[in-house]
């Protein structure tokens, strides 16, 4: 049986704050607003994976009122959603990211982020695929005020 997951995630870009984006730091001089460090690509994927689990979203299991998640690091909350779609026997197939985030250019560091997601998800190198794109100066990513990814995930049991 196969199984899709979709989500999206949506940060505000803030001078103060790094910007991490699939648990690589990326220097740039604003970073994402958020409860946890704000991995935009991370939650869309463990979103995503939640999905296709049919168990739910982010905030059920990580509620942004509950102050043990203040600050968590997103791979913390990858690593779990992981053991609990294998603890429901599914494995992942493949998933693809795709960003929205007009600067810095993403190019010099997507072969980090795949294989950062590789290792921490324990899956192939070809089973992830992260991409990137401006907005060309519209909307809110184009502008520079946020950053978004989209994730799609397909389980196999």
């Amino acid at each position: 049986m196969y199984r899709i997951g979709f989500s999206k995630d949506i940060h505000k870009l803030a001078k103060g704050r790094k910007l991490m984006l699939a648990g690589i730091h990326i220097p740039f001089n604003k970073g994402e607003l958020a409860h946890s460090d704000g991995d935009v690509i991370m939650h869309a994927i463990s979103e995503a994976m939640l999905g296709a689990a049919s168990l739910g979203d982010l905030g059920k299991f990580y509620p942004t009122n509950d102050k043990k998640y203040k600050n968590i690091a997103s791979k913390e909350i990858l690593i779990d959603v992981n053991k609990r779609i294998k603890k429901l026997k599914y494995q992942i197939e493949n998933i693809d990211v795709s960003v929205e985030l007009e600067k810095p250019k993403l190019a010099p560091y997507i072969n980090k982020m795949r294989n950062n997601l590789a290792k921490i998800l324990n899956i192939k190198l070809d089973q992830i695929s992260v991409k990137a794109n401006t907005n060309e100066g519209l909307c809110i990513t184009g502008k520079g005020e946020a950053v978004i990814a989209y994730a799609v995930v397909l389980l196999k049991k």
